[in-house]
């Protein structure tokens, strides 16, 4: 199945992704996650894309080190180009057979040069380096580098951590300075709010007459969030919605073109493709793109072309609908199953004191079995959930039903009373919501694989002034009929 506006490579995952836009195109590096045991050592891959949609793989870029080599795995970093024209990748190399005075293994720094426009690249290990006085020698890594105009220098922040602290506060995001690309000197850390296990994979840019810090919360949370400043200097403010998706979309950075900022992360895949799955390390690319407001905070959402593909619509007479349950539940499916790949459009006019409403995807044909996007006003939250949940044993109390939704999956939105819209992209396991154009949440849909769609309401009232269905097939698409009004389900 070809899912635009996602990919993953063939008998492999996307981990996490190094963009570079250059001449309309970006490239967009990523390490290939095989998940062959035993490990054989992460490579960089690279995509290009003209309209972050369409994806081509162009194979290996940066190999393996080898068994023996401090970059038998090649992770996170970063790609700049000098006034020459020569490009720079600076990666971290880990080996786990090599191991510091702590016994982990170590991370370095290491950089690797293109003269052939990204098609080759020459390791430099003369230009290695790892931590610097103060910090853990495994924690030393993802290097992003830019070039500060004001300061006439390269600066290099890289994910470390205090030698010494709580170990769950030593998290900081170090800093080296250079002049040639070639030699680095460790200078005071770029931020150190002495917050959570470390901060992976960041990045600075500036847009307007803001800067913006971006890194990915390694902690109980798993979450790309964003700050903001006046200048390189800080202080670093957090806007009151911090974050850029939810805990599946993670280690996302960001490339600009034409006055745009697309973020590139992954979608995680679960242990053994099923909803109970554990969360696992990389997944499918996914690509947000970030509007700036008036005040500088930044609203997510798919980008424009990533909607355009879904250009055949699916009839249905969900528009319109009233949904009143003052004290109860009512919903109204359709009476067929929803395409594969699909996007729904719903705006919902939200009555004072209803308690949610949202939509159903896959569900059965009385809507108990399923999946809900719920938006809660009273909570200010959207949350993802499903029906029925694990079971974990044989008693009918014995049912993870003792948690209100997928408690990883809940994203926070101010919901007013009035006009809210939740727009909904399914593509095969892969789910992506936004609310009001702004407010991203993605996850995976394994065990339910079809069913119906439908809207619902509790404990208040609701209009749905709009539903819109969309699929991708070139085929005329066939009307969803409407089931009746249904009521009393909780």
């Amino acid at each position: 199945m070809i899912q635009q506006g996602f990919y993953k490579p063939h008998d492999a995952w996307v981990g996490d992704v190094i963009p570079w836009e250059e001449d309309g195109v970006f490239h967009l590096f990523y390490l290939h996650e095989s998940r062959l045991v035993p490990k054989e050592g992460m490579p960089w891959h690279r995509v290009v894309s003209e309209n972050v949609i369409d994806f081509r793989e162009t194979g290996e870029a940066i190999a393996s080190g080898g068994l023996q080599s401090a970059d038998f795995n090649v992770y996170t970093g970063s790609i700049v180009r000098d006034p020459d024209g020569v490009h720079h990748a600076f990666y971290t190399g880990q080996n786990p057979a090599h191991t510091g005075a702590d016994g982990l293994a170590l991370q370095l720094v290491m950089h690797a040069t293109s003269r052939d426009g990204m098609q080759t690249w020459t390791r430099h290990a003369a230009d290695t380096f790892g931590a610097t006085a103060g910090y853990e020698t495994a924690d030393w890594r993802d290097p992003y580098v830019f070039w500060d105009e004001d300061a006439q220098l390269w600066r290099m922040l890289i994910t470390a951590r205090h030698a010494q602290g709580p170990a769950r506060r030593r998290g900081v995001i170090a800093q080296c300075t250079s002049s040639d690309l070639e030699n680095w000197k460790p200078a005071p850390p770029f931020w150190d709010p002495r917050r959570y296990i470390a901060h992976e994979c960041p990045e600075v840019f500036q847009w307007g007459d803001w800067w913006y810090l971006v890194y990915s919360e390694f902690s109980e949370a798993f979450t790309t969030r964003y700050r903001m400043a006046r200048s390189l200097a800080g202080p670093w403010i957090a806007p009151e919605y911090d974050s850029l998706d939810g805990r599946a979309f993670y280690a996302a950075k960001s490339a600009a073109r034409d006055g745009r900022r697309f973020f590139f992360g992954w979608i995680a895949s679960r242990e053994g493709g099923n909803d109970d799955g554990a969360w696992q390390w990389a997944g499918t690319m996914s690509v947000l793109e970030a509007e700036q407001r008036e005040d500088g905070t930044l609203a997510f959402h798919p980008a424009h072309e990533l909607r355009d593909t879904f250009a055949e619509p699916v009839r249905t007479s969900l528009s319109g609908v009233h949904l009143s349950a003052p004290g109860g539940y009512v919903d109204m499916l359709t009476q067929e199953d929803a395409p594969n790949a699909v996007r729904i459009v719903a705006r919902f006019t939200i009555a004072e004191n209803t308690s949610e409403c949202g939509v159903l995807l896959r569900a059965s044909v009385d809507g108990d079995e399923g999946y809900s996007l719920r938006l809660e006003p009273k909570r200010g939250r959207l949350v993802f959930d499903r029906w029925p949940r694990r079971s974990t044993g044989a008693e009918q109390w014995q049912i993870s039903g003792d948690v209100p939704h997928a408690i990883e999956l809940e994203r926070p939105v101010a919901l007013v009373p009035g006009v809210h819209e939740l727009e909904v992209i399914v593509d095969g396991d892969i789910c992506v919501a936004t609310v009001d154009n702004s407010t991203v949440m993605s996850t995976r849909l394994y065990d339910r694989p079809t069913g119906r769609i439908g809207v619902f309401a509790g404990e208040g009232e609701v209009t749905i002034t709009e539903f819109s269905v969309a699929m991708r097939a070139a085929a005329t698409a066939a009307p969803l009929p409407d089931a009746e009004l249904v009521g009393a389900r909780s």
